[in-house]
């Protein structure tokens, strides 16, 4: 889902990289409030760990690309705005380092593989959480739809970057999306386990306490 240099036209190249440095600045400010230094050592964990999943890339169409995102799981993990920091600073690298995204789409890549799932989705994961029972399988199964629905609509802002703010025909639509629909089950896969897993062991490191199943909730206390 990257989006190399190029494919935006430059007006929206700007106007997205404003966008992306001024959620990135207030991503730093927030941050403060949502980490503490016992959290630290996962926020580490994680960007390594999305890092790594996101260097596996398939070719889509016109450049782009599909591959795992770990906005939302990040979100769900360590807050959404600490979630942003942590994805930002992987397309950083992978862009400047890597040459995976342009260095004048960052702040689209930004939008919509960081903010969008990180911040979009954790209040959509908070939102499923609070309407429905708190038993770990809602709890999961929430992890689940939030992470398969983060990547897709990611992949629908990309499109209208792409598309409507570039060159590409509208046809990159259908493609983007019916493409990360089925990146999006692995991605689901992927994000439940890892949150099962901190859920099981310390769910006293889970961001939105408050949303968790009783059981764990009592644990983190």
């Amino acid at each position: 889902m990257h989006i190399p240099d190029g494919l935006m036209y430059p007006a929206t190249a700007a106007a997205t990289g404003f966008a992306g440095a001024g959620a990135v600045a207030y991503a730093l400010k927030k941050a403060r409030d949502e980490l503490d230094e016992q959290r630290i050592p996962v926020v580490g964990l994680a960007a390594a760990f999305i890092f790594a999943a996101q260097m596996v890339t398939v070719p889509v169409a016109g450049g782009t690309s599909a591959h795992l995102l770990g906005g939302a799981m990040a979100g769900i993990l360590l807050g959404p705005w600490v979630g942003v920091l942590v994805v930002s600073v992987v397309y950083f690298v992978q862009a400047v380092g890597f040459a995976d995204g342009g260095i004048t789409a960052l702040g689209a890549n930004i939008l919509c593989m960081g903010v969008l799932p990180a911040v979009g989705g954790y209040y959509f994961f908070r939102a499923l959480t609070g309407l429905l029972p708190r038993t770990r399988a809602v709890y999961l199964g929430s992890v689940a739809v939030t992470s398969w629905l983060s990547i897709v609509a990611a992949s629908a802002l990309a499109s209208v970057f792409i598309a409507v703010g570039g060159p590409l025909p509208l046809a990159a639509f259908p493609i983007m999306i019916g493409v990360h629909t089925l990146v999006g089950v692995l991605e689901a896969v992927i994000s439940t386990s890892v949150v099962a897993a901190v859920l099981a062991t310390r769910p006293d490191l889970l961001a939105g306490r408050d949303r968790l199943p009783a059981p764990a909730r009592e644990e983190a206390a």
